[in-house]
């Protein structure tokens, strides 16, 4: 089968925006990502992990795990070194600390052979991600502020399910599961998101991050969980949809809407919402947005102003990227004994 090589992007920027300012957001330190990421590797050595692509960064994470490797010692483990896998580190392309940096990653990463995609970050940083991995199952872990599609997992865990996967000793096929999309068209332009999409009164992007739904027209959301942060939390108390169903939801929202849902909106941040109207998003089915003007934001960040010419569009497609399934991957190790010697 080759080498069995996994790929980990981390972005040095997820955890740090203006909802740190505005909300008590906690801040994810550089060292724990850089920890994480060493984490993975004892773990992935122990089943049999080749090799691992590593992004570069100029935060400081992929120079912490450059100076663990250089002192990291074979550990004895019942009479065998463990070994970490050799790190390929991609550099010698130019860092712009922007979301092409995790694109450009990930290309690389695709090209290269790599059978599975560790992403830490946000939703952000695994929506554009996800936008570059193609069919190759990708793994999120969360060290953002509104993750809602990145778990909160131990990485050693997630290292373990993300090896196995990627040494083929757990098919991919039967450990991975495709997540919905949605996509937005205004104009020429198009973007997507994996969790939700606002409509936004405001017309500049500033800051990016939306955390005043007072200024949210429309949502759109792929899947709606109650006990979600965000603004998709705001459906997930009145039309949930779990991420394994087929369809998504959609609403309008207005401040003066007789129906108000105590919604968290950002870590800290717990705010009413006016809620007016509520429909179910069908596979394909395009919902057209009602201001003639604003933003529109993709997962939290705005990322899209409009206006009266450009008729944006929202459709909820079937086809998201191929996500490894980290129960479903280490209850099927279990049931063959993957990680289980006798002497």
């Amino acid at each position: 089968m080759g080498d069995a090589i996994v790929g980990v992007v981390a972005n040095p920027l997820s955890g740090r925006d203006i909802r740190r300012l505005v909300t008590q957001a906690s801040v994810f330190p550089t060292a724990e990502k850089a920890n994480m990421i060493q984490r993975m590797l004892t773990a992935f050595g122990a089943v049999g992990v080749h090799r691992v692509l590593l992004s570069t960064d100029l935060g400081g994470i992929s120079a912490a795990v450059f100076r663990a490797i250089q002192r990291h010692p074979p550990r004895s483990r019942q009479g065998q070194d463990v070994r970490w896998p050799e790190v390929e580190f991609l550099d010698g392309q130019p860092i712009r600390q922007t979301a092409q940096d995790t694109v450009d990653a990930v290309r690389r990463m695709v090209t290269a052979g790599t059978r599975v995609i560790v992403c830490l970050g946000g939703d952000g940083t695994a929506r554009v991600a996800a936008s570059a991995a193609g069919d190759v199952p990708m793994l999120a872990l969360s060290t953002g502020t509104n993750n809602v599609f990145p778990a909160v997992r131990e990485a050693t865990i997630a290292g373990l399910a993300a090896g196995l996967v990627a040494t083929g000793a757990v098919p991919a096929g039967a450990a991975s599961t495709r997540a919905k999309l949605l996509e937005v068209r205004a104009g020429d332009r198009t973007e997507t998101a994996l969790v939700d999409i606002a409509v936004s009164t405001e017309r500049h992007v500033g800051a990016r991050a939306v955390w005043d739904p007072a200024t949210v027209t429309q949502l759109f959301c792929a899947f709606a969980e109650p006990d979600a942060i965000g603004l998709s939390s705001v459906l997930g108390q009145l039309a949930p949809v779990a991420r394994h169903e087929p369809h998504g939801v959609t609403a309008r929202l207005a401040a003066g809407a007789s129906r108000q849902v105590l919604a968290p909106i950002a870590p800290g941040l717990v705010v009413p919402v006016g809620v007016s109207e509520i429909e179910p998003m069908r596979p394909g089915s395009v919902h057209l947005v009602d201001a003639r003007a604003g933003v529109i934001a993709v997962d939290g960040e705005r990322e899209l102003t409009f206006g009266p010419r450009d008729e944006p569009a929202v459709r909820l497609r079937a086809d998201g990227p191929r996500c490894v399934d980290v129960p479903a991957v280490l209850a099927a190790s279990a049931r063959l004994g993957l990680l289980t010697s006798v002497h």
